[in-house]
């Protein structure tokens, strides 16, 4: 290295320029301070190069000498530097054996003995080299010397006075040292007195320091003194250590107790550096590890004390263990001496000397210290001193003042903190290190929590500059707030105060901030120490204590204790209760009551823990069986709604977990929703509603408050105001409406796949009820402004959101009210005029204004092809509107204000309430009123307003662009569905509609078609439907009903109501021209006739769905049942056939499906209760007494029948070519009018005709009136007789019916053989006279008969051909058919060839428009079959026989007929119109009592074809065969109905006297009826 800094060249070149390189060298390297220890090695180096040059002759030694002397400048201590380097060159020259460097060096060194002092020199170099210097005499003798100075410093020992010899002088040591010190007395003067005791009395140094020291413990308040004292005395830190340890040492004694003042001395000399603490740390007792064993005890034993607690404990070991603690507690009275580490600890903190504490804390386990009350109070007082004037400056309230905190005299104590940045410092570390033990202090506690409070104010108004920094000041707030705010509380002892305090910062935090730290505070921190342990385990105990005993009887006291109980320790506390709530729900009145002592925080917490228990992983949601929801949750949710409703807890944690599970697809949570806001804000989800109630609720809000629900609910302003706030401020008032909506069909969809059926259902149910009930609370609470805000319009909601047309129109339809309203408002105010027309105007204005945009936005929801039966404007009016619009409940709002006067009077007459509350309740109950009855007037003028609108816009809205047949498809599939099963009041409004729409007068639109397609077949909807949505189903039914009922009643009702109403035509001419031709119009005795029909189907329907077996079927028709009940049934047998199939249900559920078991009973008593008010058929509708048959044939009237004794006829190929002669024919001598129609069907060609309350040809009715009336009479007669023939004889398989077809099928031919003549005549003679009297009355109509015999011959044809097929297609779905019994009808094989030919002859024909359900259509195919031939064929002849009676019979009905024709031409031609409809409906009646039981090979489900068409082949097939006369016969006589051809042939006499009357009418209506079905 000193090559390096002395270059050869320098010495070469020395006088010149060496030497001042060398001095620069030398200077630079004093000067520089890099370090200390390199700069000291780098001019060794020089000086060392340069004396080495010296030593080897390179340099010459007075030039060295001059360097040197100009080096010594440099620095102080170069002398020292220069003898350290002689002192190496001195041993390696000595080594070298070159003599001449040796005496080099010797010169060098004295010639530097003037630079570096002798003393040194002899330190430092050899003794023969300083003899050679002359600087000793002999080596030798200086060795010598060196010996015995050593031997007398270290070995030889000093005798000094160590108090026994002599005390004088210790006495005036302690006199110096314990003087009055508040002088001028200094230490350094009294230490100069000390050296002159020691000296003059020979005092023992260390003596005199252990003197000093036992003074300073005895004055420890003189820090200022002694500290200087002992620092001049003694600097040797070992030995101060030493004394101070043997001090310790001595109080290492059991029961040895270790005096503070000896632990200030420490302290102090450690804060002042005068000892090591590592040195005195050894001396102290007890050690780390026992340290650690004793805290491991300590855990163990909380652990042990909380399992006691938790267990159930036998009396006998109880005493045991008693025993075993009083043996630990007397163990535990033997004291084991001081922890003197701790007590070192407690003085430093109290000093202020936190980093030798920390230190110490260090050593122990964490919290160990501070789990020492004194240690923890020590820091709390350190803390409070270094917080105190950021507390001043940030924390203190306003108007308070506290007491101040002086700082610590020391320099060593923490920087007081002055800005929240000086938290982090020092303040944060020691909380964390105290811990929960800040507990010891709560006015320390309150100040951290006001810090944290003005801190987030602070963050709050922070502009984003030092976002970084404000945000780990937060984290560190928070951690703090973790980890010893919340332990701390825990371990305070009931401090409500403090509770409130804390919650004052927490309030600040956004909820899931709270919530992540009252999780760590419930799960984590109790086991984070053994003191928190045991008290989790205590606070446990009590809970059961008191959740034992709480009742509702002692709610207040029980609440008090829970209240206490709750301040320290909430989470544990509500855990344990929630867990006994969802055991055992009748705690949740007594606990909700019981929480009224809780505190802000506590609320908080309780959301928190509510949510944790709703989302509780390993909970199951739902029961065992998968069918209903669990116990515990539907317990949680009741709980959450009484409790968010009572008290102010946020709402926004609970409602963003509801949220996020329907994002997660789990719709179970959404019973929390419900119930929240059922309570919240009282809105009511009860399809169970009555029918007050149901009246109610289409008030305004004050009548719906007061007479809409169950509970009255009171006082939910607050509470609705709460949950709309939390809604909005978090923005998920819309997410969760569009959620639900979604959700409905996920339920299905998605979560469905693996659940019971009966569960999906009820959580469909549970989902659609709480967006009806969440959609309702967002309308009536939220304003305008806001609703309109959040809420997107209707092709935004469906198209881009995907939510279902109808919760979208739902959440639109308040939202239309309010801008309507509000529009109208700005018109009125716009142009002052108070007329109503005025109003009106203004108001129709404002509906066009606001509702425009909403018409062209359907448009999309739907194909274009829809808009061609319905415009838009009528479907959004449908959609737009409500039960407030269309009615006013005046029965309701007069409820109600009666309810109120009774209140008034009870008031009065109440002689114990004082008169300040009688004053104040009789003022709430006269503004109510005032109040209703405004209301009321104010909907009465709305509804006015409502229904002149709709007046206007009628005529645009049924546009029947194809058929009116498809239009009521439309609105049928669109609207009224959709919506009747959305809620009670809508299932009640779409009925509402159904009536306006018809009292309207409405262009188009077919009032008789819509209710029938409504009754005709309910299976698939009532199939298809929840729980819920059957209840709604069955209340829109009934609602339905009941118009019908009150029509039916009187029929002064119906001429008022429907008599010249274009709904009720029969005729259905072109579109546009619904003319009042009294004629067109379906009479009052018709009408009736309908009405039973309609009654008919609906037991079919239910008989059907009751006998499937299927769950879902059994339930919604007995749902629907019990909510039509007051409707129907009101004919009395079929009131008995729904009773006797009900009951075999109770038998057969009682065992499997209790739920089921207990519906029926429930409505086949209540179906008891009604029979009184049944009536017998021919009181329901018009019926001539039955005439008796005494053959044997089973024939039965009502749903369900048994099979009819029939004959098929078949007609032959030449009748076919004769009818499709006449179709041909027929259709070019059609009318212009009858085009049009005809258009409307995909094939003009085929004209049908239709049995559902439509007025077919008059006199093909009068023919058919009498048989019909005879077969239905007889098949009473024998209802009676064979009772076995109900539904409830459907009962066995269809496999067995197949396997019996052909045995019956003889059966009825001996029965037909078996018929006496007599009663055959007998028959026919009546059928004759009846018909004459018909042709006659239906005189100027004869002409059109042929005609439509000629039409109805491709509808016949048709029909066979659809039968065929329908025959070959479906056998596998027989047995799907509503009560589809067999008919013992023997087929030719003529009949079956000739419809085989028909089919494929037909096949390109396309069935009309017809929506009627394709099951009801073929058992109505099939029953008009039966009917047809059990008519007409009650015996079997001979031929022969056979064409004498005919000629007989042909004669007299001949005579009949000219005279009666004559009488009756004058009758009126309405009179004729009514008999008709009569007639048509009494078929379509017996179409469907005949129905139940039909012949197998036709197929049950297949054939859309209506049954009316297989009446009118039936008949087709007699004209024609009466025609064709003897050629047919043959034919005719195969298949057992020659005699048929006879009549047939009269029939066509008649048809030809009508045929130029009534044959265009009759033939438009013919088909749109047939349309209709």
């Amino acid at each position: 290295m000193a090559a390096l800094v002395v270059p050869a060249d320098w010495i070469r070149n020395w006088e010149k320029s060496g030497k001042n390189e060398f001095l620069q060298l030398c200077r630079n390297l004093a000067e520089s301070k890099p370090s200390d220890d390199v700069t000291l090695r780098d001019i060794q180096a020089a000086l060392y190069e340069l004396a080495w040059q010296v030593i080897k002759g390179n340099l010459k030694l007075d030039q060295a000498a001059s360097v040197l002397n100009d080096v010594m400048e440099f620095r102080e201590d170069m002398s020292s530097i220069l003898a350290d380097v002689f002192c190496i060159l001195d041993i390696e020259t000595g080594c070298l054996e070159e003599k001449n460097k040796r005496e080099h060096f010797t010169q060098l060194v004295g010639a530097c003995l003037v630079l570096v002092p002798d003393t040194v020199l002899k330190e430092r170099l050899d003794p023969e080299t300083l003899e050679s210097l002359g600087l000793i005499k002999q080596a030798q003798q200086f060795n010598q010397k060196i010996v015995k100075i050593k031997t007398k410093l270290f070995y030889k020992q000093q005798k000094f006075n160590l108090l026994r010899e002599e005390n004088e002088g210790y006495a005036k040591l302690i006199t110096e040292l314990g003087q009055d010190l508040s002088g001028n007395i200094t230490s350094r003067l009294v230490l100069e007195n000390i050296k002159s005791l020691i000296g003059c009395f020979n005092l023992d140094p260390n003596r005199v320091l252990d003197i000093i020291l036992e003074v300073y413990e005895c004055r420890s308040d003189q820090d200022e003194f002694f500290v200087p004292l002992i620092k001049s005395y003694m600097c040797e830190a070992q030995t101060l250590c030493h004394i101070l340890g043997f001090k310790f040492k001595f109080y290492q004694e059991p029961n040895g107790e270790t005096p503070s003042s000896l632990y200030h001395v420490a302290a102090a000399l450690l804060q002042h550096n005068l000892i090591e603490l590592g040195d005195l740390y050894v001396h102290l007792l007890p050690m780390d590890p026992s340290i650690l064993e004793e805290h491991k005890r300590e855990i163990t034993e909380a652990k042990q004390i909380a399992r006691k607690l938790t267990m159930v404990v036998v009396p006998s070991e109880k005493t045991e263990e008693k025993d075993k603690e009083k043996e630990k507690e007397e163990e535990k009275n033997e004291k084991p001496p001081d922890n003197q580490k701790l007590g070192l600890l407690e003085a430093l903190l109290k000093i202020g000397d936190w980093q030798h504490a920390q230190s110490i804390m260090d050593q122990m386990p964490s919290f160990y210290a501070a789990s020492h009350k004194s240690i923890a109070v020590a820091l709390c007082q350190l803390l409070h001193i270094t917080i105190e004037p950021l507390y001043r400056r940030a924390g203190v309230p306003k108007g308070a003042k506290g007491a101040l905190n002086r700082p610590l005299k020391s320099k060593q104590a923490p920087k007081p903190a002055e800005a929240f940045e000086d938290l982090r410092k020092e303040v944060f570390t020691m909380l964390c290190y105290l811990g929960p033990h800040l507990s010891h202090d709560p006015v320390l506690f309150a100040k951290i929590v006001r810090l944290g409070k003005g801190f987030m104010k602070e963050y709050q108004n922070d502009k984003q500059e030092d976002k970084d920094r404000m945000d780990t000041l937060l984290s560190c707030f928070l951690s703090i707030t973790d980890q010893v705010l919340l332990p701390s509380l825990t371990l305070m002892d009931c401090n409500a105060c403090m509770s409130e305090e804390l919650w004052g910062l927490f309030k600040m935090f956004p909820y899931q901030h709270r919530y992540r730290l009252y999780g760590q505070w419930k799960n984590e921190t109790y086991n984070s120490h053994p003191l928190l342990v045991k008290v989790k385990a205590q606070t446990v105990d009590r809970a059961k204590y008191i959740m034992k005993r709480l009742t509702k009887e002692n709610v207040k006291p029980s609440g008090r204790q829970i209240g206490k109980l709750s301040h320290s320790n909430p989470t544990i506390l509500f855990d344990y209760m929630l867990s006994q709530i969802q055991w055992y729900d009748n705690l949740i009145t007594p606990v909700v009551d019981s929480l009224k002592y809780l505190t802000s925080l506590n609320y908080d917490v309780l959301a928190y823990c509510i949510i944790e228990a709703l989302a509780n992983p390993e909970k199951e949601k739902m029961k065992h069986d998968d069918t209903t929801i669990s116990a515990w949750l539907q317990s949680l949710a009741s709980l959450c709604g009484s409790v968010f409703r009572k008290y102010p807890i946020e709402l926004a944690g609970l409602l963003q977990y509801v949220t996020n599970q329907l994002k997660a697809g789990k719709s179970f949570d959404l019973l929390i929703l419900k119930e929240v806001v059922q309570k919240m804000a009282g809105i009511e989800i009860a399809d169970e509603m009555t029918q007050e109630q149901l009246e109610a609720m289409t008030g305004g809000e004050q009548l719906k408050a007061e007479g809409g629900y169950f509970g009255q609910i009171r006082n939910t302003k607050k509470s609705s105001q709460r949950l709309k706030d939390a809604l909005l401020d978090h923005e998920l008032a819309l997410p969760l409406c569009l959620l639900m909506a979604q959700q409905r069909n996920g339920v299905v969809f998605l979560e469905g796949g693996e659940k019971h059926l009966k569960l999906v259902g009820k959580l469909y149910d549970q989902c659609h009820d709480t967006l009806v009930q969440f959609g309702g609370f967002l309308a009536s609470n939220l304003s305008t402004e806001d609703y309109i805000k959040r809420v997107p319009s209707v092709d935004i909601l469906c198209n881009q959101f995907h939510t279902p047309h109808d919760a979208a129109f739902f959440l639109s339809r308040p939202m239309y009210a309010h801008q309507i309203l509000s529009k109208y408002d700005e018109l009125k105010k716009t142009e002052k005029g108070n007329r109503q027309q005025q109003k009106v105007h203004k108001y129709i204005a404002a509906c066009d204004l606001v509702m425009a945009p909403v018409h062209d936005s359907v448009v999309s929801l739907h194909p274009p092809k829809v808009w061609d039966d319905i415009s838009p404007q009528f479907y959004a009016t449908f959609w737009s509107l409500t039960m407030y619009d269309l009615a006013v409940p005046h029965n309701a709002y007069d409820r109600e204000v009666n309810k109120l006067k009774v209140q008034m009077k009870a008031i009065d007459e109440n002689p114990e309430m004082p008169p300040n509350k009688k004053k104040k309740e009789k003022e709430r109950c006269t503004a109510l009123q005032d109040k209703l009855q405004e209301e009321e007037k104010k909907q009465l003028e709305h509804v006015q307003r409502v229904l002149q609108r709709l007046k206007l816009e009628k005529d645009n809205w049924l546009l029947a662009k194809s058929t009116k047949n498809e239009t009521i498809t439309k609105f049928l599939q669109l609207c009224i569905f959709p919506r009747c099963i959305f809620s009670a009041i809508d299932a009640v409004y779409c009925a509402r509609f159904v009536e306006l729409v018809h009292q309207q007068r409405t262009p188009n639109f077919c009032t008789l078609l819509c209710y029938d397609r409504v009754f005709s077949d309910i299976i698939y909807t009532v199939a298809s439907c929840t729980e819920n949505e059957a209840r709604r189903y069955g209340r829109f039914l009934c609602c339905m009903l009941d118009t019908v009922t009150r029509w039916h009643s009187d029929r002064a009702i119906y001429e008022k109501e429907c008599g010249n109403y274009p709904g009720f035509l029969t005729i259905l001419r072109a579109t546009g021209f619904d003319g009042g031709n009294k004629a067109d119009q379906l009479d009052y005795e018709n009408f009736r006739h309908v009405v039973h029909k309609w009654h008919y189907k609906l037991t079919k329907a239910s008989v059907h769905c009751l006998e499937t077996g299927e769950y879902t079927h059994i339930r919604n028709i007995l749902i629907v049942l019990t909510k039509i009940l007051l409707c129907y049934p009101k004919v009395l047998n079929l009131g008995q056939a729904l009773e006797r199939r009900v009951h075999k249900i109770c038998l057969e559920e009682k065992e499997k499906r209790p739920d089921l078991y207990a519906l029926a009973m429930g409505y086949s008593g209540q179906l008891k209760s009604r029979k009184p008010y049944m009536v017998p058929e021919n009181e329901f509708h018009h019926k001539e007494l039955p005439v008796r048959n005494t053959g044997p044939t089973t024939v039965q009237n009502g749903p369900g029948s048994a099979g009819k004794p029939a004959s098929t006829t078949s007609t032959g190929k030449p009748e076919e070519g004769a009818s499709e002669e006449n179709e041909k024919s027929k259709e070019k001598s059609q009318s212009a009018v009858k085009a049009a129609s005809k258009t409307n069907n995909t094939t003009p060609k085929v004209t049908t005709s239709n049995g559902n309350g439509a007025t077919n040809s008059t006199k093909l009715i009068k023919e058919k009136e009498d048989k019909d009336k005879s077969g239905k009479e007889k098949n009473k007669e024998k209802k009676e007789k064979t009772p076995a023939a109900t539904p409830e004889a459907k009962a066995p398989g269809k496999e067995k019916q197949k396997e019996e077809r052909p045995g019956k099928e003889e059966k009825t031919r001996e029965t037909k053989e078996k018929t006496p003549k007599s009663e055959k005549e007998k028959f026919k003679k009546d059928e004759k006279a009846s018909k004459d009297d018909k042709a006659k009355a239906s005189g100027g109509e004869s002409k059109s008969s042929a005609e439509k015999e000629r039409e109805k011959e491709p509808s016949k044809e048709r029909d066979v051909a659809k039968e065929a097929k329908t025959k070959e297609s479906s056998k596998g779905e027989k047995a799907a058919v509503a009560g589809s019994l067999k008919s013992p009808v023997p087929r030719s094989e003529s009949s079956e060839s000739e419809r085989e030919q028909k089919r494929r002859k037909l096949d390109t024909h396309s069935s009309p428009s017809h929506s009627s359900t394709v099951k009801d259509n073929l058992n109505e195919l099939k029953d008009s079959a039966t009917k047809h031939y059990t008519n007409h064929s009650t015996a079997t002849l001979s031929k022969s026989k056979e064409r004498e009676v005919d000629k007989k019979d042909m004669e007299k009905s001949r005579d009949r007929s000219r005279e009666r024709e004559k009488k009756e031409r004058k009758r009126d031609h309405s009179n004729s119109d009514r008999e008709v409809a009569q007639e048509l409906k009494r078929r379509k009646d017996e179409n469907g009592t005949s129905s139940s039981k039909h012949s197998k090979s036709e197929s049950p489900s297949n054939s859309p074809q209506p049954n009316e068409k297989e009446k009118e082949k039936s008949k087709s097939s007699k004209s024609s065969s009466k025609e064709k006369s003897d050629s047919a016969k043959p034919e005719k006589g195969s298949s057992g109905g020659k005699k048929e051809s006879r009549h047939d042939k009269e029939k066509a006499e008649k048809k030809e006297k009508r045929e130029s009357t009534g044959a265009k009418e009759d033939k438009k209506h013919h088909k749109s009826s047939d349309k209709h079905r």
